[in-house]
């Protein structure tokens, strides 16, 4: 196994924060050794100073994707943290529903890793409309830094004990059974969900209209406090008023820090 150094570490931990905003403790050096060795071992490099050199000279970007791809974690699961989906479906969707004139939703599901959070969106709201449900246009916007599980994401496949945890109407009405072990979206669901790669720590957003609706769940825990602070006033501001922010169940904002209101555990809106 080829080994890190202390400088090594710390020079691949400084870009890692420099250009995606993920702040690598000391303590995860092993992880970082582990993950990567795989890359050095098939680019012959003797260590990684030498794979660090490459990787800020790579001009195809081919080098900083692969390198993200393996350090994300990207773990999730249908259903995840379940009482944030009943929230947005039993007071999120009847306000938006009576307050949105112009019937154009717009939802953001911000580190959508391999595409379990944003298909349940789409699920939901689908059921909630009803016979309704054609005249919203409430296709989910749904963002991964990661490309490798963007790739998965799209293809709308998952393993039987994947979607265990989904109602069992829901696997009827809205997947179909592809093989003996995997099952895939149906195109009513698989085309209301818009899967772009973005970076989170990207000085401006591209988007020209404000958001309904944030969920960016258990991707803050990977920022320091000055990324996260920033990224959630990006968030305010790209809201529009009335809107929710969703995060994950380990992550909070500081009230001395932010303007938004703290409805419920992980759940907080703009006023």
């Amino acid at each position: 196994m080829i080994t890190i150094t202390e400088k090594e570490f710390n020079q691949l931990a400084t870009y890692i924060k420099s250009y995606y905003g993920i702040y690598l403790k000391p303590e995860k050096q092993a992880l970082v050794m582990g993950r990567l060795q795989h890359v050095l071992m098939e680019k012959n490099f003797r260590n990684f100073t030498d794979y660090y050199d490459y990787l800020v000279s790579d001009k195809t970007g081919n080098a900083a994707s692969i390198l993200i791809n393996k350090i994300t974690t990207n773990h999730t699961f249908f259903m995840r943290e379940a009482e944030h989906f009943d929230y947005f479906k039993d007071k999120v969707l009847p306000y938006l529903k009576n307050t949105v004139t112009d019937k154009d939703l717009r939802i953001w599901s911000a580190g959508c890793s391999s595409g379990e959070e944003p298909y349940t969106l789409a699920m939901i709201m689908d059921e909630y409309f009803g016979w309704e449900k054609h005249l919203w246009d409430s296709k989910v916007l749904a963002t991964d830094i990661s490309g490798s599980v963007l790739e998965k994401a799209v293809t709308g496949i998952y393993k039987s004990e994947d979607i265990s945890a989904l109602p069992p109407e829901w696997k009827h009405y809205y997947l179909k059974r592809q093989d003996e072990e995997h099952y895939i979206f149906q195109d009513k669901i698989k085309n209301e969900v818009i899967f772009r790669q973005f970076n989170l720590i990207n000085r401006s957003f591209p988007f020209k209209k404000k958001f309904h609706v944030i969920f960016c769940r258990n991707v803050m825990i990977y920022f320091d406090s000055k990324t996260k602070q920033e990224l959630v006033q990006k968030f305010y501001d790209y809201l529009e008023y009335g809107g929710y922010l969703f995060i994950g169940h380990s992550e909070s904002l500081n009230h001395d820090d932010t303007r938004f209101k703290y409805l419920m555990p992980a759940v907080y809106r703009k006023e």
